[in-house]
């Protein structure tokens, strides 16, 4: 009976070494959005909207913002890796969004992007060239998870890539 199961147990201790030697790599199947994020400090903006052109065509994707936040006053109870941290967030006045474009190629684009005030009435409407850079996810020995641009909004309405 052990003849039989022998080869068995080879071929799945076999496969299980493969799954660790895959795994030491680092390298997982983590996603990675595609598209285009926007960062904005302008006080007044409550929405907006992105058109994003290349090679003749354009997409709006949709593009929510949210308020954003940082970490202050981060504590620690020791340095062991048993012990415990802890952040406190607060709002910065700012807002932040993403536009999902699957197709974003790694190459140049043109996008406008409008920001609104709670009246309706356009902030910030303004083109603007990007280019989408790779992402990895997983770092730069693993497979890249596709392209992402990143634009910045300051306070007075200026625009630019970051």
């Amino acid at each position: 009976m052990w003849r039989r199961i022998w080869p068995l147990g080879v071929l799945v201790l076999a496969t299980g070494c493969g799954l660790v030697e895959a795994g030491s790599a680092g390298c997982t199947l983590i996603g990675t959005p595609v598209g285009v994020s926007v960062d904005v400090e302008h006080p007044d903006a409550v929405s907006a909207t992105i058109e994003v052109c290349w090679d003749g065509s354009c997409a709006t994707p949709s593009l929510e913002l949210y308020p954003s936040s940082r970490a202050v006053e981060t504590t620690c109870t020791g340095t062991s890796p048993d012990d415990s941290c802890s952040a406190r967030s607060e709002p910065t006045g700012g807002r932040h969004g993403f536009a999902t474009l699957p197709e974003l190629p790694a190459k140049p684009v043109t996008a406008t992007l409008r920001l609104l005030d709670q009246s309706g009435s356009s902030l910030v409407d303004r083109n603007i060239t990007l280019t989408p850079e790779m992402v990895y996810p997983n770092g730069p020995d693993c497979p890249a998870a596709g392209p992402q641009a990143r634009i910045s909004v300051g306070a007075d309405g200026s625009v630019t890539e970051r």
